[in-house]
């Protein structure tokens, strides 16, 4: 099987793999509402928690930070790649996976966990330095957007200071930059004051 088969078949796996709404089945099973309907309409763990609590919140978001480095994983380990393109494409599509999923028309989380599950899977002390770095932000300023838009603006810098290859680099821009856009409308709201704090 070559590269090429082998980024069509991950870049799909991933997709799906990300498109797995974990925020939505587990209020559904656990409440029978639709999240999407609540607080911000994310399907994240941050609107998680307005419906289930502290608890649930850390769940989903370990949750969602598993779905996003198998894929990853598995395409850097079980692939000939050696340039890293397949685990590259595996982390793109998962995110987008989360963010725009199919089994929900399109409309998902903002893929912080899930971004930083695939930095995970591409380099364990770069995603743990990111997980670290946002619970620090977040904790100080009580504001999880703030921490989790921090946290990826930092992750391509970190990425070429442990000296990863230039592919690992370019995909943590392209991804905050990504996740950043999709936090817009916290951006927003941070820089009126009206952003939710975390208790």
């Amino acid at each position: 099987m070559n590269n090429y088969i082998y980024l069509a078949l991950f870049s799909l796996f991933a997709y799906l793999i990300g498109s797995i709404p974990t925020g939505y089945i587990i209020v559904k099973l656990k409440t029978g509402k639709d999240i999407r309907t609540i607080g911000s309409g994310s399907t994240g763990a941050t609107n998680v928690k307005r419906v289930l609590g502290k608890k649930w919140f850390f769940i989903v978001m370990i949750l969602d930070a598993v779905k996003g480095a198998f894929p990853v994983a598995l395409a850097k380990y079980l692939t000939p790649d050696r340039f890293g393109a397949i685990a590259v494409a595996a982390a793109i599509f998962v995110i987008i996976g989360h963010s725009k999923p199919v089994f929900l028309q399109f409309k998902g989380g903002k893929s912080v966990a899930s971004g930083v599950g695939t930095i995970l899977a591409l380099n364990p002390l770069v995603g743990l330095s990111i997980a670290v770095i946002w619970g620090i932000i977040t904790y100080i300023s009580k504001y999880v957007s703030l921490g989790s838009i921090i946290a990826l603006i930092l992750s391509p810098v970190l990425m070429y200071l442990f000296k990863n290859p230039i592919g690992y680099v370019i995909y943590c821009l392209v991804a905050a930059i990504y996740i950043v856009y999709l936090h817009r409308e916290n951006i927003k709201r941070l820089l009126k004051g009206e952003e939710n704090k975390v208790r």
